[in-house]
C-alpha cells in the first residue's frame, strides 16, 4: 500500500469512527459525556460495528472515575475521547434518567464481558486479555473455558508493575496485533487502564475495553454482589465489605464528593 493510499484509508476510517460516535447519545455528568444507553443497545452496537471500532476504546465509568475526571481535566479528556464512556455506576444512570434519558441503564464491565462471551461462538470473536497478574490470568482462562467452551482466547499478557520501555511497548503492541483480536480486554484498574488505552488509540488493532475488576470476577478472586444489591446501586458497598482496608478511603471521599457536587448542580 502506498503512503498516499494508506493516508486516504486512515482518513476514511477516522471519518467513519466520527460518524459512529455521533450516533451515541450522551449525558454530561461532571464533565464526562456518559453514554445514555442500556445493555441491549450496547451489545447490538458492538456486534454491528466491531470491525469499524478497531483502534478505539471504551471506558467503563463509575462514581469514582467521574469524580476523578472532575478533579483532573487531562483524565476527563481521556474518558471523553474514547468511542464512549458507559455508565457502570448505578448513580450515573439514575441521574441520566432524571435528565430525561429514560432508556439509560447501568451497564457494568463484567456484565458486558458476559454478554459478548455468549455471542462469541456464533460471531467468531477473538479475545485478548491485557493486565492483572499471571496467576489471575491463569484462573481467568480456566474459568472462561469451562463456562464458555467455544470462546476463542487468542492471547493474554500480564505487564510488569513498572512503566514499559518504548521497546517493550512496541513489542506488546506487535504481539497483540498479530493475534487479530476483535476485543482487547484491559484490566489494569482506573485510572491506569484508561490512560493505557488512550495512549494506544489507533495503535492496537481491536476494540479496547477497560473492565477494571472484571478479570478478578471471572477468575473468581472476588465475588459479585447479590442481584438485589446490584439493582439498588449497592454493589460498591458489597465490594467495600470484601476489601475495606483498600476501598474505604476511596469510597468515602469520592461518594461524598459526588453527592455534594451533584447537589450543587455541577
Amino acid at each position: 500500500m502506498s503512503s498516499l493510499t494508506k493516508r486516504c484509508s486512515d482518513e476514511r476510517n477516522s471519518i467513519d469512527k466520527t460518524i459512529l460516535k455521533s450516533q451515541i447519545s450522551t449525558c454530561n455528568i461532571l464533565g464526562v459525556h456518559i453514554a445514555t444507553i442500556n445493555m441491549g443497545w450496547l451489545v447490538n452496537f458492538l456486534s454491528e460495528h466491531i470491525k469499524s471500532l478497531s483502534g478505539q476504546y471504551i471506558c467503563v465509568t463509575n462514581v469514582h472515575t467521574t469524580v476523578m475526571s472532575y478533579e483532573e481535566p487531562e483524565y476527563c479528556a481521556i474518558l471523553n475521547n474514547g468511542i464512549m464512556a458507559i455508565p457502570d455506576g448505578g448513580p450515573l444512570s439514575t441521574i441520566g434518567r432524571k435528565k430525561g434519558h429514560v432508556q439509560m441503564e447501568r451497564t457494568t464491565g463484567p456484565d458486558l464481558m458476559g454478554e459478548i462471551f455468549q455471542l462469541s461462538s456464533d460471531k467468531g470473536y477473538r479475545h485478548y486479555f491485557y493486565g492483572s497478574t499471571q496467576s489471575t490470568l491463569g484462573k481467568l482462562s480456566k474459568n472462561l473455558m469451562e463456562e464458555y467452551p467455544h470462546l476463542n482466547i487468542v492471547g493474554m499478557y500480564s505487564p510488569p508493575f513498572r512503566p514499559l520501555t518504548a521497546e517493550e511497548d512496541e513489542m506488546i503492541v506487535k504481539k497483540i496485533n498479530e493475534t487479530n483480536a476483535d476485543f482487547v480486554w484491559v484490566g489494569l484498574g482506573a485510572p491506569k487502564q484508561e490512560r493505557w488505552m488512550a495512549s494506544h488509540k489507533n495503535k492496537i488493532n481491536g476494540l479496547m475495553i477497560g473492565v477494571g475488576a472484571g478479570f478478578d470476577y471471572y477468575a473468581k478472586n472476588i465475588a459479585r454482589a447479590p442481584q438485589w444489591m446490584q439493582r439498588n446501586n449497592l454493589e460498591w458497598l458489597y465490594r467495600l465489605m470484601q476489601n475495606p482496608r483498600r476501598l474505604f478511603k476511596r469510597y468515602f471521599r469520592t461518594n461524598i464528593k459526588f453527592l455534594w457536587l451533584i447537589g450543587r448542580g455541577k
